[in-house]
């Protein structure tokens, strides 16, 4: 029985091993189109689309509904304040050790205990894997 499913995976790697081999790319050596060599429009640099500021009135994308519409960008001051702090940056670990956690805000002692609970985590199974 074992014998049969060694068989059936060997042929199943042997068909992978041949179809990679088929079906790998290849690319043409095709002779370079006229005009391509030395135009001056080629070397011109081009302009990165990204660069430019996109001025919208709605966010692309953001609808989920089927019959629904875009939403629309609201005035800064109509969001929550809570939504301009997710971008901020927190601090690490050591730099968090390195402070007195009595002197610490509810939310950076919350962040250490959270982020030193998971070291220690991550240390202890790496000396058990270790073993």
């Amino acid at each position: 029985m074992a014998l049969n499913h060694v068989r059936l995976i060997r042929s199943i790697a042997i068909t992978r091993e041949a179809m990679g081999a088929v079906s790998r790319r290849t690319y043409s050596s095709g002779k370079a189109k006229k005009g391509s060599k030395g135009s001056a429009a080629s070397d011109a640099p081009k302009e990165s689309i990204l660069s430019k500021e996109v001025k919208s009135t709605t966010v692309v994308g953001a609808n989920i509904l089927k019959d629904g519409a875009d939403p629309k960008i609201l005035p800064d001051s109509e969001y929550p304040d809570w939504l301009w702090h997710l971008i901020d940056k927190k601090t690490a670990l050591s730099e968090l050790r390195r402070k007195n956690t009595e002197t610490l805000p509810y939310e950076d002692l919350k962040r250490f205990v959270k982020l030193d609970n998971r070291a220690r985590i991550k240390e202890n199974n790496s000396l058990k894997a270790k073993n």
